[in-house]
């Protein structure tokens, strides 16, 4: 807040509730810097209704606050915050990216929507991805999921995805409230490739814990130089190549030497990889918000495929209520 005149400063108070405790804290400390920098200029707390506007389901907390009513974008209470971006929480960006280029986000989510209802199952990307997560995830043991996009603007996509994933399916109970005995949604985590490559991915190709991945990677560079793109893409299909194929022991030690000895047949056995190591490529024809609204999309319906499968109830975080509780406790 140091370098804002509170005079040309609007706030967005973004929270289904109006009651979450980090949001209404910051909120509260917005509220109370505008009204001592305006009191300098014999202004009061009626103020508060133009320069602050809330999206939420709560209006009547928002008027407690001091937001005018016609200052309120409100939403269904039914819309979980992971899968609210597409409702009145998406002013934010609205704001930053522009009311056009807004819209078409949601005309990509939109495309994948009618993907998702017409497009034949074997065919079906959303199906598709979920039923390949089912696949690595309960019948081949793999724990955890990782998503490795080869661009730097989505280098955020993965914890976005976290939340979208774990919140949904991280359930130990069906719909009938019976205890579960398979495993449900993985543990998901990732960072862009660029960095990842040094530092996690000797993990993915040597660890004995098997790890599928999910690369994404724009097809047309969204930046200059166009040679870094042309980098960052055969690095990630090298990437993918390597999982596949790996490299056996006999290839290792032809590329040391044609007459090994006992330190050389060691050596071989470091470079040796398993390969045949599970990975889906994403490739987008260009990183624009259409692109990004169908990107997002898919995965919101992957992760409800994945809970109908597993028989849960994909929209509930029940998890998340107990630490909110016993918070307010121990403050």
């Amino acid at each position: 807040l140091e370098s804002l005149d509170a005079t040309r400063t609007l706030f967005i108070v973004a929270s289904k509730t109006f009651t979450t405790l980090e949001t209404m804290t910051n909120a509260h400390s917005a509220r109370n810097w505008f009204l001592q920098a305006i009191k300098k200029q014999g202004k009061g707390e009626s103020s508060i209704r133009n320069h602050f506007v809330a999206v939420s389901s709560n209006p009547e907390a928002c008027q407690s606050f001091g937001i005018a009513v016609e200052n309120v974008f409100t939403f269904w209470d039914w819309v979980g915050g992971r899968l609210s971006l597409w409702s009145a929480i998406g002013l934010s960006i609205a704001l930053a990216i522009g009311m056009d280029r807004f819209r078409e986000l949601m005309a990509g989510a939109h495309a994948m929507d009618n993907h998702f209802r017409s497009a034949p199952l074997e065919e079906n990307l959303p199906v598709l991805l979920a039923l390949i997560g089912v696949w690595n995830h309960n019948f081949q043991g793999a724990e955890s999921h990782a998503v490795i996009p080869y661009d730097a603007s989505l280098e955020l996509f993965p914890a976005y995805l976290q939340q979208l994933d774990m919140e949904s399916n991280g359930k130990q109970v069906d719909r009938e409230g019976e205890p579960i005995e398979y495993l449900t949604s993985p543990l998901l985590w990732g960072e862009s490739g660029s960095n990842g490559q040094h530092s996690f991915f000797q993990f993915l190709h040597q660890s004995s814990i098997r790890v599928p991945i999910d690369f994404i990677g724009p097809l047309e560079p969204g930046h200059q130089p166009p040679d870094h793109h042309e980098r960052l893409t055969a690095n990630m299909l090298a990437q993918a190549e390597a999982l596949m194929k790996g490299k056996s022991f006999q290839e290792a030690l032809a590329e040391i030497s044609a007459q090994p000895d006992e330190t050389q047949t060691r050596l071989a056995r470091y470079k040796t990889f398993p390969g045949n190591l599970p990975s889906n490529m994403l490739l987008l024809e260009r990183l624009d918000p259409h692109t990004l609204g169908s990107l997002i999309a898919l995965y919101e319906h992957k992760i409800f495929i994945q809970g109908v499968i597993w028989n849960l109830n994909s929209f509930d975080q029940m998890g998340v209520e107990l630490g909110k509780a016993l918070a307010k406790r121990i403050q």
